[in-house]
């Protein structure tokens, strides 16, 4: 990557000023404090100031489990380095890491498909407002994002060490290897120990910033499986592919174990990452209402208006949609139990049993709806949604009682998510299904369905993906130009032939 920057160095100074001054464009106007900044503020007070991890209730200083201790111990540092608890220094840090991010994926589509990929997804990522928006959130996406990017580009570049370039496993059959000359050569032990227990770590860290961080775990165990069993049918490969997954695993879960230990320590618990729903040890957790709202909640506007309403908030009948209730039956008695909760604003277990009650009666009724329909309409709100959750814009953008100014933005957000949404997928269906690339594909696919089982679908959770999105987009821009590694790793054209440029 270093001799691509060399190369086109003007091409890189003035896209990363771009980058840079649309990142503090959001810092300075669209700073994001919101509540979990808050929460995670105070955490990283307390473990500062008091050596504690621990939330301050009441005026008392209270263990607790409910983050994950990455963004906390990213505060803590930058709040000791800038003398007090200033966000605006940890937004410029985030800032640091987001262009960082754009250089991994820059450098992931350098190794995947050719040096003008590379540069497109430079471009593209340097430009994207959707990362540079979370860059000025005092939330953990950024940092998530960028250990995640570097544990791709570890794994991508163990796969390729791994001679994984062609459909599966580089034609890995017995006519193709009576030769040594056409054997993929394998990587040596000491590149074996650098490679995927950096790949390993870095996924650990990932998933101490945030717990979904885990899923990219899960998608390298579903890679490493599906090679594991062509090695076997191909009668190769086998023994760099079985210990490349140990180290992985070992290293990555490495980093959760003084967490987890302090968890069972301090609270007597075995919490290996954070709580569902955030909740403390102890702490009451209203799980009917949270299944009833999953039998009808399908989009972000419901989960700003209802789910995160409560407790505390009054919730209005007319804020729910019509596939809330399966009847005017049902409809009558769902306004009941909204009217005993809106006496106190809290759930009662009693009131919740009547939540659970009615969830189970509407799943029952509709299956199809609860186990297929409404995820796949959550997996869909996420990814096509104009991104504008941090900016002052009408969560009910398609009504059009917003501001001219802001439905003209949110309508331009949307077009550029899709723009960026379709060219992925032409990127996509354009390229080889090499290791790597499904690798890519399968953390998408894993994260996504993943994603469609919450009752609350934020369109930020999809922020993970962005990056792939733009490497495969990236893959539009290759033309018939193939990476050094072989006729398996590039953009398929016309010519099957690898050339390095």
């Amino acid at each position: 990557m270093r001799e691509l920057v060399r190369k086109h160095f003007r091409f890189f100074l003035l896209v990363g000023l771009a980058a840079l001054v649309l990142r503090l464009i959001f810092v300075f106007a669209f700073p994001a404090i919101t509540s979990d900044s808050d929460i995670y503020a105070n955490i990283a007070s307390n473990w500062l100031h008091h050596s504690s991890y621990a939330l301050t209730e009441g005026g008392q200083i209270v263990p607790t489990d409910i983050r994950l201790p990455g963004y906390p111990a990213l505060l803590a540092f930058i709040f000791f380095i800038a003398r007090g608890n200033h966000f605006v220094p940890v937004l410029l840090a985030q800032v640091l890491f987001d262009l960082g991010t754009c250089f991994l994926i820059a450098d992931l589509a350098r190794r995947l498909f050719s040096h003008r990929a590379a540069m497109a997804a430079f471009l593209l990522s340097g430009l994207c407002p959707f990362l540079a928006n979370y860059s000025a959130a005092a939330l953990a996406e950024t940092a998530e994002i960028f250990f995640t990017l570097v544990a791709l580009d570890f794994a991508v570049i163990g796969l390729q060490d791994l001679g994984l370039q062609g459909p599966g496993l580089q034609e890995l059959d017995s006519q193709k290897l009576r030769s040594p000359e056409s054997q993929p050569k394998q990587p040596s032990r000491m590149r074996l120990l650098q490679i995927w227990p950096s790949c390993g770590l870095a996924v650990g860290v990932a998933i101490l910033f945030r717990p979904d961080g885990g899923l990219l775990l899960i998608s390298l165990g579903i890679c490493f499986a599906w090679i594991f069993l062509r090695a076997i049918r191909s009668h190769h490969g086998v023994g760099s592919i079985v210990p490349a997954a140990v180290l992985t695993g070992i290293f990555a879960l490495l980093p959760l174990l003084p967490w987890t230990l302090r968890n069972f320590h301090t609270l007597h618990e075995f919490q290996a990452l954070a709580p569902r729903y955030a909740t403390d040890p102890g702490e009451y957790l209203a799980a009917g209402f949270n299944l009833w709202t999953k039998t009808w909640i399908a989009d972000y506007a419901s989960v700003e208006e209802v789910y995160w309403n409560v407790p505390g908030y009054s919730i209005d009948i007319k804020d729910l949609p019509s596939r809330a209730f399966d009847s005017s039956a049902q409809r009558a008695k769902t306004e009941q139990m909204l009217n005993a909760y809106n006496q106190t604003k809290s759930v009662s277990p009693e009131l919740d049993a009547q939540f659970f009650d009615l969830a189970r009666e509407r799943i029952h009724t509709h299956p199809f709806r609860y186990y297929m329909g409404l995820p796949a309409s959550r997996i869909a709100d996420m990814w096509l949604r104009p991104r504008t959750g941090l900016l002052p814009a009408d969560v009910r953008w398609w009504e059009w009682n917003d501001s001219a100014l802001w439905s003209a933005v949110t309508l331009a957000l949307g077009a550029i998510n899709l723009v960026y949404i379709v060219g992925g997928l032409c990127g996509f269906f354009r390229v080889r299904p090499t290791a790597p690339l499904v690798l890519l594909a399968l953390f998408c696919a894993v994260r996504s369905l993943f994603l469609g089982t919450l009752e609350n679908p934020e369109p930020r959770y999809t922020l993970e993906m962005y990056p792939v999105v733009i490497i495969f987009f990236s893959a539009c821009f290759a033309g018939r130009v193939l990476s050094k590694y072989g006729t398996g790793t590039g953009v398929e054209g016309r010519s099957h032939l690898a050339v390095k440029i």
